[in-house]
């Protein structure tokens, strides 16, 4: 249950007429109400006017962290102006909580998406879980190729002379990308790449 704002002290002025109790007890009710664990009420000041069949009710909140709420709000009924300045302390009290809660986030850099990627082998996927050690990963190093533009032929004759699994290359003949590998059983296939 929420404890951090209830009962905090509680001062009314009234300015142009009396205090009546069931008003003191409708505002006091209304500072009670407001239950937000942050900020914690440290004392709450109302000031009630009454100017020529105007109602003015304006509340100032003395919170920890040294912040400080005002609201005020004008209306014919001292009532209804008390409640329309208690929506506008509980709105702007969520901002503070709000202000904190953006603070306290953590940076978009140390998100998981900038961490370094990494690379296990098939052995990695059999390691025990009782283990201590973590298994040790290993990184595929990023190798430049040049794109050419050739023949089918020559790229299977590249293929043969190379070390690559594959040989990408825009196909002379068609103007698109392509990809030329050998598949299991020794033959050769190719791939148009086409865009999207």
């Amino acid at each position: 249950m929420q404890t951090a704002n209830v009962n905090p002290p509680i001062t009314i002025t009234v300015r142009h007429e009396q205090l009546t109790p069931s008003l003191k007890e409708h505002a006091e009710k209304k500072i009670e109400s407001l239950h937000l664990d942050y900020p914690r009420i440290i004392e709450a000041k109302i000031v009630l006017d009454v100017q020529k069949n105007r109602h003015i009710a304006e509340i100032i909140l003395y919170c920890a962290n040294h912040i400080t709420i005002e609201a005020e709000s004008e209306d014919a009924n001292m009532y209804a102006a008390l409640d329309a300045t208690i929506d506008k302390i509980a709105r702007r009290m969520r901002k503070q909580k709000t202000r904190l809660m953006k603070k306290n986030r953590p940076h978009r850099n140390e998100s998981i998406r900038y961490l370094d990627e990494k690379y296990f082998n098939e052995e990695a996927l059999d390691h025990p879980e009782e283990s201590v050690e973590d298994p040790i990963p290993y990184i595929i190093h990023a190798d430049n190729y040049k794109l050419r533009t050739m023949f089918k032929e020559d790229a299977i004759m590249e293929l043969e002379l190379g070390d690559r699994p594959f040989i990408l290359y825009k196909s002379a003949r068609r103007g698109c990308l392509s990809i030329i590998y050998r598949r299991k059983d020794g033959e050769y296939a190719s791939m148009d790449i086409k865009p999207e």
